[in-house]
């Protein structure tokens, strides 16, 4: 049977081709988190999805592995954005950790496609995404102010971090793709993490 062919969209007026461009990573973001696989998705389908022709697609993304980098992109900066504002939320450095990992846990269970395409797409495996090393600074810097707020014991706030991100990782993957498993509500376990590993006393008790 013939595919139904999708409307034809307008085309942006001069001069406004970054607009078409913004609409493709924003329909390209839909598709991948509903789709959790960069390999699914196709140039030519976020094309019939806008209702344009695929050489317009190609003249902002020659491939699909340029698009897929722009959406993780622009997730990576969804979740440093959310976790950057529930730290400056909190004055004490321990709750703002807290927060922090927190929001970027809850943008994970809103999109659970677009976390396991930024973490376990084929793309990342061939190429690398270097933007994400941004999280792993911010995590460092939270981590840092806990120690000099003498709310953790004092070592390496790098090595923590990453064992952190590690847990968190970790913990969302499994949540993701082994979703009838019986998980504990998430805060608890990353309270667990956060005592464990950074060494934060009661990280999610009220100051």
């Amino acid at each position: 049977m013939d595919e139904i062919a999708a409307p034809r969209r307008r085309p942006n007026a001069r001069g406004r081709g970054e607009m078409l461009r913004e609409e493709i990573v924003t329909t390209a973001m839909t598709m991948l988190d509903e789709l959790a696989d960069d390999e699914a998705m196709s140039l030519r389908a976020v094309a019939r999805t806008i209702g344009i022709a695929a050489t317009s697609v190609y003249l902002h993304f020659p491939d699909r592995d340029s698009l897929v980098v722009a959406v993780a992109q622009r997730c990576q900066e969804e979740l440093v954005g959310v976790g950057d504002a529930a730290d400056a939320a909190e004055q004490d450095p321990g709750h703002a950790l807290r927060a922090r990992m927190l929001a970027q846990v809850a943008w994970a269970q809103q999109h659970p496609g677009l976390y396991k395409v930024l973490h376990e797409s084929s793309v990342h495996r061939r190429l690398g995404m270097p933007f994400k090393e941004v999280m792993v600074q911010r995590t460092v810097a939270a981590v840092q102010r806990c120690m000099d707020a003498n709310l953790a014991p004092t070592d390496n706030p790098t090595t923590v971090a990453i064992d952190l991100r590690t847990a968190v990782n970790g913990m969302l993957a499994q949540r993701i793709n082994e979703p009838d498993l019986p998980w504990p509500p998430a805060a608890e376990q990353l309270d667990r993490f956060l005592t464990k590993l950074v060494g934060l006393s009661y990280p999610g008790a009220p100051g």
